[in-house]
């Protein structure tokens, strides 16, 4: 007699699952190293040890890729963010806990600041339209977020969204900068002093 094959997610699935993930992981190092352009869809697959046909299975364009990549790190920072935001306490110490949930995301994200970076700096390209899709939400709902919560403690007159800018620049060029991080801004990580310093009257 036959048995019976315990209810569950297909391992077919579950495989698929897991190769769609390494080849993000693959796709945003080669992102990072190469920017949009230069990335090479054979050499993320030979990465993650699969043909260009298979990841084509899972993005069939490299333009889909790029966007997968970048919209599961600004979901996944979205959520990090929001929970920094709804913890308990005053103003100011939330606002510390959003700048320091934002500087742990980036540094086990490394790749992200990298591909941040490189559209900045190209100015035209095809990856352009995405990040800004993603990336203006995320601003706004930090700028919504200082704005109601700030109170009396908020610097007056403020501008919020530049400010907000000036600290994730440093974070972003910061965890960019590898060997240089250390020799540029010294020991330890400074964007929540320096937020405090920036926010807070």
């Amino acid at each position: 007699m036959k048995k019976r094959r315990r209810a569950g997610r297909p391992k077919g699935s579950a495989d698929s699952m897991q190769t769609r993930e390494r080849i993000l992981d693959a796709a945003a190092l080669e992102f990072a190293e190469l920017g949009y352009a230069g990335a090479n869809l054979e050499s993320i697959a030979a990465a993650v040890g699969i043909r260009r046909p298979s990841l084509l299975h899972h993005f069939p364009t490299k333009k889909g890729l790029y966007a997968a990549v970048v919209r599961g790190t600004f979901l996944a920072l979205a959520d990090t963010l929001t929970g920094a935001m709804s913890d308990s306490g005053d103003f100011a110490s939330r606002l510390d806990a959003l700048v320091e949930s934002f500087s742990s995301f980036i540094d086990s994200h490394p790749a992200i600041a990298s591909i941040l970076l490189r559209e900045f700096l190209d100015g035209a390209g095809p990856g352009r339209p995405i990040l800004e899709k993603e990336v203006v939400p995320v601003i706004d709902l930090v700028e919504q977020f200082v704005k109601a919560s700030g109170g009396r403690r908020l610097r007056k007159g403020l501008p919020v969204r530049a400010a907000i800018l000036q600290i994730a620049s440093d974070i972003l060029v910061r965890a960019a900068a590898g060997d240089l991080r250390e020799p540029l801004w010294g020991k330890g990580d400074h964007a929540r002093s320096l937020a405090a310093a920036l926010f807070l009257s």
